[in-house]
């Protein structure tokens, strides 16, 4: 496979397979034993994946079919409605497995989020009926070369064939296996609107141009839309999501940080495998096991407090948001959700990048052959975590403890 193909309607290597009716999951107990079921069989060849670059289609065809992909859509619409807390352990188990594998599901998440803070009933009940059938979402994110991240010049027109969508997106994790592909645009009124096309419509383009050193095998890349037909019932008001206290930008974050956690604990697994079963004690120990140098045994406690410490926290977050779902969402308890979820995403990024890092001090040098492939446990941690800037939660925390200022209202808070 190549590190350039280009995917449309017309012309195709692959696409995604027509939905099938997944198993419906109906408790948080259940969804995590899919989790971790699925967890142990996406586990094998993920190394291999990640060297060769070699696109997880099987296994995002299984990951649909296990129902994970409708966990959180509300009891009322016919779902399970699992926890944050939960879902954030699913990211967690996942990821822990094959990062780039696991980050896949996280747009559908994140858009099934913003469906709740911004979606009419009718927009809900479709949307959700499709995902309970089996359909994906994938995502075509920010734009390549503007002066903000968050300018939009794909547009969304009125036509006398009705609305048409025209744009070029990057960072479209998912959108290769999707069925449903949401991007940012600009309405007639210069106005920020979310747009869903289907993956198979004329005129929509994926490019997997996704040519990072980390999460290889998310296909992060380019998506065009040139002139594609689009139902005006699938169009979202994002411009009202900044007037509108809600939580999807705290959801959103959530993931990303459950993700990182994940990345950390696979780079602490084969830390300890490997000094286990591979590394040489030092001679100034004057042991016969690398495992019972003290030095190396003091770091090992060091990796897993400070792990848990994240993990905690990132648990803790998740909870502060269902607490906050249970009621009206307000500009402060709103606020209160992405304070606490930047605790986390501080954390679990410092603690995938420490692990990650210390994986080859602990090892040793042996570790950096490429036959055994740990360093994509750096290279996925180094590439996830800048998802967007970890200093700026530091700012967003003391801003608010200090000052009292609400965090402003968008998808990376």
């Amino acid at each position: 496979m190549t590190d350039r193909m280009i995917v449309d309607a017309e012309r195709s290597e692959r696409l995604p397979q027509p939905p099938k009716k997944p198993h419906l999951i109906t408790s948080d107990a259940e969804a995590l034993d899919v989790a971790a079921g699925l967890a142990e069989r996406f586990r094998e060849g993920a190394s291999d994946r990640d060297s060769e670059r070699r696109l997880p289609w099987d296994q995002i065809e299984e990951y649909t079919a296990s129902g994970l992909g409708a966990v959180t859509v509300p009891r009322e619409f016919g779902g399970a409605d699992v926890s944050l807390v939960t879902l954030a352990k699913i990211f967690e188990v996942l990821c822990a497995a094959d990062p780039s594998l696991g980050q896949l599901p996280q747009n559908q998440f994140g858009v099934l989020a913003l469906l709740r803070d911004i979606g009419s009933p009718e927009q809900k009940s479709r949307v959700y009926a499709d995902i309970l059938n089996g359909l994906r979402i994938g995502n075509a994110g920010p734009e390549k070369g503007t002066k903000k991240v968050n300018v939009s010049t794909t547009r969304l027109k009125r036509t006398a064939n009705g609305f048409r969508l025209s744009g070029r997106r990057f960072y479209s994790t998912g959108a290769i296996f999707a069925h449903w592909i949401p991007t940012r645009a600009i309405d007639e009124e210069d106005r920020a609107i979310q747009v869903w096309v289907r993956r198979e419509a004329p005129g929509v383009h994926i490019i997997d141009d996704w040519s990072s050193f980390g999460q290889r095998t998310t296909a992060s890349g380019t998506v065009e839309f040139n002139d594609v037909p689009v139902d005006p019932e699938l169009v979202f008001p994002l411009w009202s999501f900044v007037r509108r206290a809600g939580l999807a930008g705290p959801i959103s974050q959530l993931i990303q940080a459950a993700i990182d956690s994940g990345v950390a604990a696979a780079a602490i697994a084969d830390t300890l495998s490997f000094v286990r079963e591979r590394a040489r004690p030092w001679v100034d120990f004057g042991g016969q096991s690398a495992s019972h140098d003290p030095t190396i045994i003091h770091e090992v406690g060091n990796l897993h407090a400070q792990f848990h410490a994240a993990q905690g926290v990132l648990h803790r977050a998740a909870a502060v948001i269902d607490d906050v779902a249970k009621n009206p969402v307000t500009d402060r308890s709103s606020a209160e959700a992405s304070v606490a979820v930047a605790e986390a995403k501080i954390l679990t990024t410092e603690i995938a990048l420490a692990a990650t890092e210390m994986l080859f001090d602990l090892a040793g040098s042996s570790a950096t052959r490429a036959a055994h492939n740990l360093d994509r446990h750096w290279r996925n941690a180094r590439v996830h975590t800048l998802h967007d800037p970890v200093r700026w939660k530091y700012h967003l925390i003391g801003n608010y403890e200090l000052n009292g200022t609400f965090p402003q209202r968008h998808q990376w808070n």
